[in-house]
């Protein structure tokens, strides 16, 4: 079935599939938005066959993707950037706020050779960038790739599928006199917009270093160091072998090894780990939270915000053994609440919070006034 653009106001909802009467839950719904009528023939096409997942409807530019987020509720919105009138990524923020909770992921041929585009539009709020098709990134593997991505993020309300499930209230770790001497943050999807709302409420001058272990590819880092840069006030760096740590510097995983740690040789210096870890990710949170409860010890504090997955309960584990902090962020403030709530449920986390309150904590901590 292709799906064509229609008029603004005629537009209907229209139904890629039909929905499984034994399915246990409704499909997740997807607004398509591309002013390629070809494009969004294609990609309703691909998701069309794919259980669990609706095309409910298709929009050709920003303002007819708004009217329907107006109208209906929706668990994605698949955004093109490069559109007439209002780009993708100009309309992103009204799109976020429109969508009532519903994730958007950035489809788009700026999303593989546009790095800067793309790590722009996850810190704006969106969930998820990738490829159009025939951009050759996901090869033959593009349809499974989408699929894949969108039942993992899911609809609206819900938490990460590779999560435990909930098990009541959450019980939190209390430690009265914690005090950092170095900061790791650890992320995935929907975690560069956390990881700015929390650099963002940090004091301006802390005299400790901020490790940072975001997943996303090699040649997306650079651009991502330097966006850290203009909303944090401090210098940022992809990470090298040997290199030292500084106090209020931002070292950043690079997309290829490991963030580890080495004291030799006097002060805490970089060392690369591009050893496979238990995550499967590259590179991971794990192998970062625990070279850093060898490294200081009940001076370590983990920050772990919006992603998929488990990534960073192996190292928050070590990091509490150490007699070190581990910080979550909330399940209502992140677009995926996988890697925290993983923290959380384990009774790792001494606070659970958005990602600015837990800056302000750790202000309080460290005896200075936060930002914001």
């Amino acid at each position: 079935m292709t799906f064509g653009a229609a008029p603004l106001g005629r537009r209907a909802v229209l139904p890629s599939k039909v929905s499984d009467p034994t399915s246990a839950e409704p499909p997740i719904r997807l607004l398509l938005v591309d002013d390629s009528s070809v494009a969004r023939a294609v990609l309703s096409r691909m998701i069309a066959g794919r259980p669990g997942l609706e095309v409910a409807a298709t929009a050709s530019n920003a303002g007819e993707a708004l009217a329907l987020l107006g109208a209906a509720m929706f668990d994605i919105v698949l955004l093109d950037v490069e559109m007439p009138g209002e780009s993708g990524l100009d309309a992103l923020p009204e799109i976020i706020r429109a969508g009532r909770g519903a994730r958007v992921v950035i489809c788009s041929s700026v999303a593989e050779a546009g790095a800067e585009t793309s790590v722009r539009a996850l810190a704006l709020g969106a969930a998820d960038a990738m490829p159009k098709p025939g951009s050759g990134l996901f090869g033959g593997r593009f349809a499974d790739e989408l699929a894949e991505r969108l039942l993992r993020i899911g609809r609206v309300g819900s938490v990460d599928r590779d999560a435990p499930s909930a098990r009541g209230p959450l019980a939190l770790r209390e430690v009265h006199d914690w005090r950092p001497a170095c900061i790791a943050i650890g992320a995935s999807t929907g975690g560069i917009h956390a990881i700015h709302d929390f650099l963002g409420g940090l004091p301006g001058e802390m005299g400790i270093p901020i490790l940072v272990t975001q997943h996303l590819p090699p040649l997306f880092m650079p651009f991502f160091a330097r966006q850290l840069e203009q909303v944090s006030g401090r210098f940022a760096r992809v990470v090298e072998e040997g290199m030292r740590l500084e106090p209020d510097v931002i070292h950043v995983a690079p997309g290829h090894a490991h963030l580890g740690l080495s004291t030799n040789g006097g002060g805490v210096r970089v060392a690369l780990d591009d050893t496979p870890a238990p995550s499967g990710c590259r590179p991971s949170v794990d192998p970062m939270l625990a070279a850093v409860a060898e490294a200081y010890g009940r001076g370590g504090l983990a920050v772990m915000l919006s992603g998929m997955g488990r990534d960073g309960l192996i190292g928050s584990g070590s990091l509490v053994s150490a007699g070190g902090i581990v910080l979550a962020q909330d399940q209502d403030s992140s677009a995926i609440w996988g890697m925290p709530r993983a923290v959380a449920e384990a009774g790792l986390a001494t606070a659970i919070s958005p990602p600015a309150d837990l800056a302000r904590q750790v202000a309080a901590r460290l005896g200075v006034a936060a930002w914001r």
